[in-house]
């Protein structure tokens, strides 16, 4: 099978990822073997293959927002029959046994694993999972549309429930990416209005585009105080400039899994009033069957930009220097043509 590997992290300009052939992997008990159809190219990817996040395998297929069909399970795995749909997230697998799993918080699994970092993603023809954390998906939209549901879908919607943005609210989004691009129009069908605040004409153009009340720079003050707020950019700098946007008991989610440094906070301004500054981890199974229903409902329109496999260090590049409107995705294998293996 054709996959895009990674051996030595570094910046995207130099296309650290590597095209290359391997042999198909088997399905082991309980998980399914998937054919993937499209990979959505994620900011985490973008962190992983630069190393700011440590790497985890000396070789790494990235890629953890894979739509595609079951071809084949492994001895035990009957979820899903053969030619089924699925998607494979960020979560790989959490273990099950420690406090934070007993209490349903599988995000904060102290032996999780997850797909693309510590085990090999969707930036293949194939990729295996456990069925458990394997997600059903309908079969009418495109591929590419669901990919960006599987991450910046999922957490943008953990973070906009952290944020405790209520009906009416003033909700500041900082950053206007694959995640944020598909919160706001969770965030209105919710009733909130929507403050957009990025420093790429193109990301504020799709904003307003989406029914934002607001748009502006990365820095700017906003019209008005918000009542809540998520911090998509990961950009610590940012951090002092959206609290002091926030309205008294107000709340700022930081959605990312890397966060450049925070400066200095000065309490008065920054935190006084009851404040919350609340970090985002990762995603529990119960938030993207959550986000799967609400997009199915609402309905969520994603923008996407295709890639070819081999093209991968191309969007990676160009996510990086902001040229993506919306979000980039990898298209692999067209599901139309069937589902044999």
């Amino acid at each position: 099978m054709r996959v895009m590997s990674l051996s030595t992290p570094g910046p995207v300009a130099s296309k650290p990822l590597r095209p290359c052939d391997r042999p198909q992997p088997e399905p082991g008990p309980g998980e399914v073997l998937v054919r993937v159809e499209a990979c959505g190219v994620c900011r985490t990817d973008l962190h992983v293959v630069e190393g700011d996040l440590a790497p985890r395998r000396e070789v790494l297929v990235p890629g953890h927002e894979v739509v595609g069909r079951v071809v084949a399970s492994g001895r035990g795995a009957r979820r899903f029959a053969n030619g089924a749909r699925a998607g494979v997230a960020w979560l790989h697998r959490a273990c099950g046994r420690c406090r934070f799993c007993a209490r349903g918080a599988e995000n904060l699994c102290l032996a999780p694993r997850f797909t693309g970092w510590d085990v090999d993603g969707g930036y293949a023809e194939y990729v295996v999972a456990p069925e458990d954390f394997v997600h059903p998906l309908p079969d009418g939209p495109r591929a590419r549309d669901l990919a960006p549901l599987l991450c910046a879908g999922i957490i943008g919607h953990r973070a906009f429930v952290r944020s405790n943005a209520q009906p009416g609210a003033r909700l500041g989004l900082y950053g206007f990416g694959g995640s944020a691009h598909l919160v706001i129009q969770i965030a209105r069908h919710r009733g909130c209005q929507v403050y957009v605040f990025s420093r790429e004409t193109g990301h504020r153009d799709l904003a307003r585009s989406l029914g934002a009340a607001w748009v502006g720079g990365s820095f700017d003050a906003p019209p008005h105080p918000l009542d809540a707020a998520i911090l998509f950019a990961p950009a610590g700098e940012l951090v002092p400039v959206a609290l002091a946007a926030l309205d008294r008991g107000a709340t700022l989610a930081i959605a990312g899994i890397h966060l450049s440094d925070v400066p200095s906070l000065d309490y008065q301004r920054h935190l006084f009033q009851e404040k919350t500054l609340q970090s985002v981890t990762s995603n529990t199974r119960s938030d993207a069957a959550m986000l799967l229903r609400l997009g199915a409902e609402i309905p969520l329109e994603t923008r996407t930009t295709a890639y070819a496999l081999e093209d991968a260090n191309e969007a990676l590049l160009d996510l990086a220097e902001d040229r993506v409107c919306g979000a980039a995705v990898l298209e692999i294998w067209d599901g139309s043509a069937g589902s044999g293996g």
